[in-house]
């Protein structure tokens, strides 16, 4: 009943096919050869000096990713720490978000992590013309991306000459039914052309959580916690884009909104023992996040011809408005050794945030040749930044149940207490690069001088870093070519580091303390590669990397007792020591027209990665970096049903973490995806895609202590093996080009 459902809902409208075609100085006339290619479609072979892969929107649309996140899941060493189903902050290289630089069309976009980093699931995977992964830095780009860079392509004006429509349904774990429907128009607009799109997806993720908490590993089991963790909502998006000749240059203008309404729900029992009955109930907890958030980018740019060579005028902005609401409240029982339904204490919490983030960007730039085979860019780039967040907290509720007979009190309304930090700053960062075509050996090198002065909570903190970039890429044959690329970067600290305010039990029991004085982290890195076309389409590539990071930002311990008395402490963070990242990745993608099946495709990306940090316990990895990420996949057509089929398989291996008193250790099991698709008429496609089919969970073990002490000793205070886990999702959707 349930597969008419969607059937129903997707054939209904008659929509969509969505199109995202290589960017290019024509539009895109032929909509309906993309819909149903009839060839598989491969990664692409850049001629970008700095080593990048580049994938196009139908690499992934046959799968149907809901998000770029989901999107992401396929390319070479991006891992996520993120729940089951989601795929938020991007780890390239399995490192911290805040080491990876997150772009849309080329331009930094602001997010809400306090690390400046960006989640990836805020934007529909529909809007997307392609993704590439930067492996090393150039000049011209911003330097805050140790781990690499992801850039993603809106389509633009020149994109479509047509239009198409997509809609479908979403069958989620729990058996619920969502809807999904986008449509893009583009098309010529007097002497320019336009490009119009919006859609509307539902995203739900139900996951189920069981806790089991012992005094140490093997030890007495204390209690047991069964959770259900939902997360409802829906995304909106619209863009726009126009590109015109104007005063004898062109611009291009362009304009992207999403909004995320979502609201997470969860409720969990905690049982005594592990004992899961009525009598041995301890809590009931019920905690809501009520979330809407808002991007908006407007990004305009001017190219024209003057002095000599090609002069570009770049003006943009963008916000990130984030607002939250979130209540918790938890009844406990056998207190006094009554048991449920005896309520014993009553405890209530409740919050409101709102963040909102405002970036003003700018750039003069200006290239011109030096001769035949060298060319000379130079130019200025400049941001400035404010950011608010207020938080209205309310003041914890919290009383005694009397036994029954006697009535329940009434609870007492909430007192709030309002926070808010400001933070402002300011990025001037000039630049110089000189490039050479020298026939097999192409090559560029480059200076950026990156000018932060900021403003945080009062206090003001300014540096300036020298960034050197160089790289070349060297034609062995007309089929295999090297790669080489050196340059240093940058990891600004975190804004919740500098603030030098005191947070009470911020880390378990202890106090925070942020610090003005951070200074940023800096990394040279190495990255060699060696990529050999295989036929006419097919790639496969090598690529080994390595970052020497100094100045590292790990929290530390002051000394100083804490809010929570004798035992407790203030702990602060500071530039402690030196970090090494390196690893190795290969990457294939080719059809299988040399053994005479042109119509299969096969892909298959792996990436081991490692790196070494020392603090007080010891030698570790960068926390919760994954040891592995693999993706392999195929995908077959067959023209003569116009129809084809494919499967996706991915595996992240296992990662550990380490902070003050407390270590986790988090595994995945594997995620299967597939999709079957068939079309129906000349511009018209019917899709299934599933993913999650094997079940995927999400395993951690925490191992916490009272303080570094213990943890040095292993004497744990607790012990806790977690599991969360998830079923599959389904998509029919139907595309159709007109």
């Amino acid at each position: 009943m349930k597969f008419y459902l969607m059937l129903g809902a997707a054939l209904a409208p008659l929509s969509l096919a969505g199109i995202a075609s290589a960017q290019s100085t024509e539009p895109a006339t032929s909509l309906e050869e993309v819909i149903v290619t009839g060839e598989p479609v491969m990664r692409n072979r850049t001629d970008d000096v700095v080593p990048t892969l580049s994938y196009d929107l139908e690499f992934f649309q046959r799968f149907e990713p809901l998000t770029v996140g989901d999107a992401l899941k396929r390319v070479p060493s991006v891992t996520f720490l993120s729940d089951i189903l989601e795929a938020d902050g991007v780890r390239l290289r399995g490192l911290d978000p805040g080491y990876t630089q997150i772009l849309i069309n080329g331009d930094r976009v602001p997010g809400s992590g306090v690390d400046r980093s960006f989640f990836v699931d805020r934007i529909p995977a529909e809007l997307i013309e392609r993704v590439e992964v930067v492996r090393s830095s150039s000049a011209n780009r911003s330097g805050d991306a140790v781990a690499g860079a992801i850039n993603i392509v809106l389509r633009d004006a020149m994109a479509l000459d047509g239009g198409y429509t997509r809609a479908g349904a979403i069958l989620f774990p729990d058996d619920e039914i969502g809807g999904t429907f986008g449509a893009v128009y583009g098309g010529a607009l007097g002497e320019g052309r336009f490009l119009l799109g919006a859609s509307v997806q539902d995203r739900r993720n139900p996951k189920n959580k069981y806790s089991q908490r012992f005094d140490e590993p093997g030890g007495t089991l204390d209690n047991t916690e069964v959770q259900t963790d939902v997360r409802d909502g829906r995304d909106y998006s619209v863009n726009a884009a126009w590109e015109a000749p104007v005063a004898g240059g062109r611009l291009d203008l362009s304009a992207v909104f999403v909004r995320t309404d979502r609201l997470q729900d969860e409720d969990s029992i905690e049982y005594d023992e592990g004992v899961e009955t009525e009598a041995n109930l301890l809590t009931i907890n019920d905690n809501n996040v009520d979330i809407r958030t808002d991007n908006l980018a407007l990004r305009g740019r001017y190219a024209r011809d003057m002095f000599g060579g090609e002069t570009r005028f770049k003006l943009g902005y963008a916000s990130f408005d984030d607002a939250q609401t979130e209540f918790e409240n938890e009844a406990e029982y056998l207190r006094d050794g009554l048991p449920f339904p005896d309520e014993d204490r009553f405890t209530a919490d409740f919050e409101i945030r709102d963040l909102m983030d405002e970036e003003i960007s700018g750039a003069v730039e200006h290239t011109r040749a030096l001769g035949e085979a060298l060319e000379l860019e130079f130019g200025v780039q400049a941001v400035s930044k404010e950011r608010e967040a207020v938080t209205d907290t309310a003041d914890r509720v919290r009383f005694n149940v009397p036994n029954a007979p006697a009535p329940r009190p009434a609870q007492p309304p909430f007192v709030f207490n309002t926070t808010r930090y400001a933070i402002e700053e300011t990025r001037i960062d000039p630049y110089v690069m000189v490039s050479g075509d020298m026939g097999a050996l192409k090559w560029e090198a480059g200076l950026r001088y990156e000018m932060t002065d900021a403003t945080i909570a009062g206090i003001e903190t300014d540096y300036a870093e020298l960034l050197p970039s160089a790289s070349l890429r060297y034609r062995l044959s007309d089929s295999d070519r090297l790669t080489l690329s050196i340059a240093r970067t940058i990891r600004r600290p975190d804004f919740d580091d500098l603030a030098p305010t005191t947070l009470e039990e911020e880390r378990g029991d202890n106090d925070f303390r942020g610090n003005p004085f951070l200074k940023p982290e800096l990394a040279w890195g190495v990255d060699a590669g060696f990529e050999r076309r295989l036929g006419r389409r097919g790639v496969v590539g090598f690529n080994v990397f390595y970052r020497d990071v100094t100045d590292l930002i790990e929290d530390v311990n002051t000394g100083v007792e804490g809010s929570g008395g004798p035992g407790t402490f203030v702990e602060s963070i500071d530039n402690v020591g030196d970090g090494e990242v390196y690893g190795v990745e290969f990457d294939l993608s080719t059809p299988l027209d040399f053994i005479g099946m042109e119509t299969t495709g096969v892909f298959l990306n792996a990436s081991w990665l490692d790196s070494e940090v020392e603090d007080d316990p010891g030698e570790r990895r960068f926390n919760d970096q994954s040891d592995y990420v693999v993706n392999f996949g195929f995908t077959h057509d067959i023209p003569t049903w116009g129809a084809a089929f494919g499967a996706t398989y991915r595996k992240q291996g296992d990662a550990f973490g380490r902070v003050w008193a407390e270590e986790v250790r988090t595994s995945y099991g594997a995620d299967l995806e597939i999709f079957v698709e068939k079309q129906i008429f000349a511009n018209t496609v019917v899709r299934l895609a599933g993913s999650n089919l094997l079940d995927s969970s999400k395993d951690e073990v925490f191992d916490k202590f009272d303080d570094q002490a213990a943890q040095i000793a292993r004497d744990h205070d607790e012990y806790e093996l977690e599991t969360e886990s998830a079923g599959p999702v389904w998509q029919l959707v139907m595309r159709v080009a007109f």
